[in-house]
């Protein structure tokens, strides 16, 4: 029972997190399910983040940059593959160090007042570094993040979101084909499916008092912690 219940309570906070600046899912929840339950990573924690995408996007549809989604979403593609490549070819521990410290000097170069245009050609390469990023490290959040600092409230919560639905939905079915989803899976799932629900409910209370001022340094502020988390996961060793 306790371990469920930090399980769940790490699952609140990161589904709130999710859904109110559109990222952060993996990020805060993934170090304490591993410590606590590592069979649930990563079917069980991918599942429970697709749900809360899902709800995030049925509630923000029509604020959802889908353009801006597709262009990001052709970057993904090779980018997931650059990362599966990469992760074979290079030690994991180095490379999600090297990882780390790219996106370090994004939140750096972006705190300073560096902002990249969210056109097509920064769309693409932000999708392609979310997706190595996230094979690599399962932390893939940050580059769409810091390229879409300007787009603020429901859109950036939609699009975000939008954009991780399609990646979360692919990782789900290859980890189906591949036999990584099991009957401890669905148990878990259906288990902490309260705890993604709360979770977003405490959402829409948290939106009404994020201002443009204070999503855009939540979600810098998330960026950092990811990479610190990440950095720190490699060096301890969890």
């Amino acid at each position: 029972m306790w371990e469920y219940s930090v399980i769940a309570a790490a699952i609140v906070l990161a589904s709130c997190m999710q859904a109110s600046i559109g990222f952060g899912m993996g990020m805060l929840a993934a170090p304490v399910v591993a410590i606590v339950d590592p069979a649930l990573i990563p079917a069980t924690l991918i599942m429970l983040a697709t749900m809360v995408t899902v709800l995030v996007v049925l509630r923000e549809r029509q604020q959802i940059d889908l353009a801006g989604t597709g262009w990001a979403l052709v970057g993904r593609v090779p980018g997931t593959v650059a990362g599966a490549l990469l992760l074979a070819a290079l030690p994991e521990r180095a490379l999600a160090i090297a990882l780390a410290g790219v996106v370090l000097g994004g939140v750096v170069l972006t705190s300073v007042g560096w902002a990249p245009v969210p056109h097509r050609r920064n769309l693409v390469v932000a999708g392609a570094a979310s997706g190595l990023l996230g094979t690599a490290t399962s932390i893939g959040g940050p580059p769409m993040a810091l390229v879409w600092q300007k787009v603020t409230g429901a859109r950036l919560r939609g699009t975000m979101n939008g954009f991780f639905l399609v990646g979360s939905v692919l990782s789900v079915a290859v980890l189906a084909a591949t036999g990584a989803v099991g009957s401890h899976t669905f148990r878990a799932f259906a288990l902490l499916m309260p705890a993604c629900v709360v979770g977003y409910g405490l959402s829409r209370l948290v939106n009404r008092v994020l201002d443009q001022r204070r999503q855009r340094w939540l979600a810098i502020g998330v960026s950092t912690i990811g990479a610190v988390v990440l950095i720190t996961r490699q060096v301890v060793g969890f």
